[in-house]
């Protein structure tokens, strides 16, 4: 499943001081065990060297993330399965726990936090099922990978206004065709309110992904 991009209403000057994610390195007692689990999972293997008995690094990369993850021999002194609450955002939670769970993996239902910020620490004061309405963020579920080290899925549907990425992205086919369908159904109001046909429709379909996906005022 590849990343589908589009270019920014205005192009973003990169920044000496931008400081972006990479990799996180993850603790894993077999490597052969953990590429595995990772790759069944659909994620891209970049990367498997060795330079000897006592020093190899895989790094497999989530589908739609910038940021990989790198595992090995020698690459880390954390111990095995000693990594937490590492968060995969997903656009819809139900269908990501449903591909998971067709994979193979163990994850908990779908929760949200009592209080209704961010999840709690383990497995306290889960609520289950989705947040209210599904509100963007509040929606969670759990999974571990063989060694115990630990991931959550969070649903986001629209970024609040200031967390958007340099580019607008979807996840897939599936996530673009549905912010099409919402640009059309607005665009539809947009001519219903003008009294006119828009023969610059491509222009506003454009703004409004845009500023949807960075949670920005749409165009009316």
């Amino acid at each position: 499943m590849s990343r589908t991009e589009m270019a920014p209403a205005r192009a973003r000057v990169a920044s000496a001081s931008d400081f972006k994610l990479e990799v996180v390195v993850l603790p894993v007692t077999d490597v052969d065990r953990a590429k595995r689990f990772y790759t069944a999972l659909g994620w891209r293997e970049d990367a498997d060297f060795a330079t000897s008995d006592d020093f190899r690094v895989v790094q497999v990369t989530p589908p739609g993330s910038a940021a990989s993850v790198i595992f090995g021999t020698g690459v880390t002194s954390a111990a095995p399965g000693s990594v937490e609450d590492l968060q995969l955002t997903v656009l819809d939670i139900d269908r990501a726990r449903d591909d998971l769970v067709a994979r193979g993996v163990d994850v908990s239902e779908v929760f949200h936090d009592a209080g209704g910020v961010f999840h709690h620490a383990g497995t306290e004061a889960r609520v289950a099922g989705p947040a209210p309405e599904h509100a963007d963020y509040g929606s969670f579920a759990s999974f571990r990978d063989p060694d115990g080290n630990g991931w959550l899925l969070q649903e986001i549907k629209v970024r609040l206004p200031g967390r958007e990425s340099a580019t607008t992205q979807y996840d897939d086919a599936a996530d673009l065709a549905e912010a099409l369908r919402r640009a059309a159904a607005a665009h539809g109001e947009h001519e219903a309110r003008t009294g006119r046909a828009d023969p610059d429709w491509p222009d506003w379909y454009a703004e409004y992904m845009v500023r949807e996906r960075a949670g920005e005022e749409l165009p009316t």
